[in-house]
């Protein structure tokens, strides 16, 4: 039996952040829609976006009817903007083959564009009340601390690390999702990756990394630096962003190589783009996709 699955499913009851996502009332197509959101995203940066995502398509349907322009301008500034592209994708494939519902088989789930090994686990758990093995960073960072003694888990999601998070999972499927929501709640307010409150943790007692005294990042020398600021990426966004601005009208490629301070990046960010199908080329211009 798991000695923190009780003590943490009793305090995320208590504390739990009040999402919109995890209201009763929404459907398994707005909590697959907040997954693909929530990748490598702060909640509290979603909650405006899946709000206005869901009042404008509340169902695959209604996005697969969307053009790729229009998703991409309401992704807006949420980031990783092929993500939403993917989701439009995943909404034609329900709407085409799956009759217009999320599919509740892991497996299936699986099959859908851009959904991997943890956003299947995710909706299957959280959309169908399933027993899943759920392995966000969250997640793992809580178990890697907590059972493992770690501060960090390994940069690679490995075999040996889903056969713990398997061993700890509550065999009733209702407790297994809570365990799955409250582990994921610990790691991503009290158990971050940068910052912990220990003290007002509810699995503190039983904390490994804590009983070690808190020892350092084994994986330190494997993790590559998170920066934005004068990246590729950075200039990525904001040749898209000149691309949202005209609304779908041309956009002449030299005026956005000029308005970068680098050039290389620039070039590369038009590349990247147009491989990515958040562009399109039309003579020596671009815009957004049709």
């Amino acid at each position: 039996m798991n000695p923190l699955a009780a003590p943490l499913a009793r305090w995320y009851v208590r504390q739990a952040r009040d999402l919109p996502w995890r209201h009763p009332e929404v459907s398994p197509w707005g909590i697959l829609v907040s997954e693909i959101m929530l990748q490598q995203t702060p909640g509290a940066r979603v909650i405006p976006y899946w709000t206005r995502w869901m009042e404008r398509w509340p169902t695959p349907v209604d996005l697969a009817d969307a053009t790729p322009a229009e998703v991409i301008q309401a992704w807006g500034t949420l980031g990783y903007p092929r993500r939403g592209l993917r989701l439009r994708e995943c909404g034609v494939v329900i709407a085409t083959s799956h009759g217009g519902a999320v599919p509740r088989d892991e497996i299936v789930l699986r099959t859908l564009p851009g959904i991997g090994e943890y956003t299947a686990a995710a909706v299957a758990a959280f959309a169908y009340g399933q027993r899943t093995v759920v392995l966000d960073t969250n997640i793992r960072r809580v178990i890697a601390r907590t059972v493992g003694g770690q501060a960090l888990p390994n940069p690679a999601l490995t075999n040996p690390e889903r056969a713990l998070a398997a061993s700890l999972l509550p065999d009733d499927p209702a407790e297994s999702v809570r365990w799955n929501q409250a582990t994921m709640e610990l790691g991503a307010t009290l158990c971050a990756a940068r910052s912990t409150m220990c003290e007002p943790c509810p699995v503190k007692d039983l904390c490994a990394w804590r009983a070690a005294s808190y020892p350092g990042d084994l994986h330190a020398g494997k993790r590559r630096p998170q920066g934005y600021e004068g990246t590729d990426r950075q200039a990525r966004g904001r040749v898209l962003a000149m691309l949202r601005e005209a609304d779908g009208e041309l956009v002449p490629i030299e005026a956005m190589l000029a308005a970068l301070p680098r050039r290389d990046q620039a070039e590369r960010a038009v590349e990247s783009l147009l491989a990515d199908s958040l562009a399109e080329r039309i003579g020596e211009a671009l815009r957004l996709p049709a």
